[in-house]
């Protein structure tokens, strides 16, 4: 199994069970000898070992089904069963409920990897790691966490149910109603722009209980797909097409009252807290992107030849391929360094917006290049390059567009100087 690796960094720390064994690896594995990182870029053996064993399994397991996935806008059964068979779904969920009890960088490290073979992979598994399971082991109850987070880290793909029609970069202008009766909430309305949602059991669906209340009446709700949760519409998309992307309707959709996350009228915070740690996952996966298209059209500049030597060698292209570099390294600084300070308990919404807005755009222009670099060979679908280009697109809107995240910068820059 890929996950074994990185998992026997490990192992002789604690006691093996049958659902720690599930895990690729442990989230504070500390020897007196660990090694501890001095710079953003470096990492632990463990997270090294984890590196490899998902590049393995992306290259191997992935790499083969990618196309097809694209041309038919559909992910492959095989390859959610395959994340979960390998771990990759319960990265910071803890041993005892079947996750792997790692850390958030470990999560990045994943989405990262995915990214470089295929971003539609990456974002299934990004948002169901960074959004869906850190809600509800944050804020879920003892009884939630017991009954969902076996499932979520073991076999059953989730959504997050945020975004309206009429709420996009306002996502809490809702308009999906919630209502009290008796036992349960009757909810009604719909969402709009729904990753993962085809294949999902696991909702979690933001409505308002009180909308004379504002934004301080959103409530976070569990629901699953069997309660009547209704696919409305499969969005057909530009990239990232494998990645289902739906609209959902609610019509009298009954979830029990013991299905609130956290409690009435929190779900804005949540929502909040959570969509900053998701924007680091986005650059993860835009910052894989574009190493991906990279990695795939570089090696091609140095085989082809014209005027009686690799078209690399040209000082021309030479130093646009140097850019590109310097461009993903800052990405990569950026991203990680605003994983490290979640991690370390430091403020990180700031970093977390420049990691986002940085690897959009880096990912779009790398990907951009990486077609020209390869000429004609890069415009055609058999090679996979245009793909990538394609699927940057996504970044600069999902989870923050990139003029929301520069609010978010310009904002705490008036802070600190005015």
């Amino acid at each position: 199994m890929f996950r074994s690796a990185a998992f026997r960094a490990c192992s002789s720390l604690r006691p093996r069970s049958a659902q720690v064994a599930r895990g690729f690896s442990t989230s504070r594995c500390i020897r007196s000898d660990a090694y501890v990182p001095t710079s953003l870029d470096t990492f632990t053996e463990e997270e090294q070992m984890l590196r490899e064993a998902v590049r393995r399994f992306a290259v191997d397991v992935v790499g083969p089904k990618v196309r097809e996935m694209d041309e038919n806008e559909k992910m492959d059964p095989s390859i959610i069963k395959g994340l979960f068979e390998q771990g990759l779904m319960g990265i910071e969920i803890d041993p005892d409920h079947g996750g792997a009890g790692s850390s958030f960088t470990s999560a990045l490290i994943v989405i990262e990897e995915l990214a470089k073979v295929d971003p539609s992979v990456s974002v299934m598994c990004d948002v169901h790691n960074t959004l869906v399971n850190t809600i509800i082991r944050k804020h879920g109850t003892k009884e939630q966490q017991d009954k969902f987070l076996p499932l979520l880290a073991e076999s059953t793909l989730s959504s997050f149910c945020l975004s309206e029609p009429a709420s996009g970069s306002d996502a809490f202008a809702l308009q999906t109603r919630a209502k009290k009766e008796g036992d349960h909430w009757i909810l009604n309305g719909s969402k709009m722009w729904i990753t993962n949602s085809y294949e999902a059991d696991i909702f979690l669906i933001f409505a308002n209980i009180d909308p004379s209340k504002g934004y301080k009446g959103i409530t976070c709700f569990i629901a699953t797909k069997d309660m009547g949760i209704k696919i409305a519409k499969k969005e057909q998309k530009l990239g990232i097409r494998a990645s289902s992307t739906c609209t959902l309707n609610f019509d009298d959709l009954k979830i029990p009252v013991e299905n609130v996350i956290g409690s009435e009228g929190k779900g804005y915070k949540i929502a909040i807290e959570v969509l900053n740690e998701g924007r680091i996952g986005i650059a993860a996966q835009m910052l894989g992107l574009a190493q991906g298209a990279f990695d795939k059209a570089v090696p091609y500049t140095y085989q082809r030849k014209q005027f009686g030597q690799p078209i690399g060698t040209f000082q021309g292209m030479q130093f646009q391929i140097a850019q590109a570099a310097i461009d993903l390294e800052a990405a990569r600084l950026l991203t990680y360094n605003a994983a490290r300070r979640k991690e370390e308990g430091k403020p990180f919404t700031k970093e977390a917006a420049m990691a986002k807005y940085w690897s959009s755009q880096v990912a779009q222009r790398v990907s951009g290049s990486a077609i020209e670099w390869a000429g004609g060979v890069g415009f055609t679908r058999e090679t996979g390059i245009e793909k990538y280009w394609r699927d940057s697109k996504i970044g600069a809107i999902y989870e923050g567009t990139s003029n929301i995240q520069l609010q978010t910068i310009a904002k705490f820059i008036e802070k600190e100087y005015s």
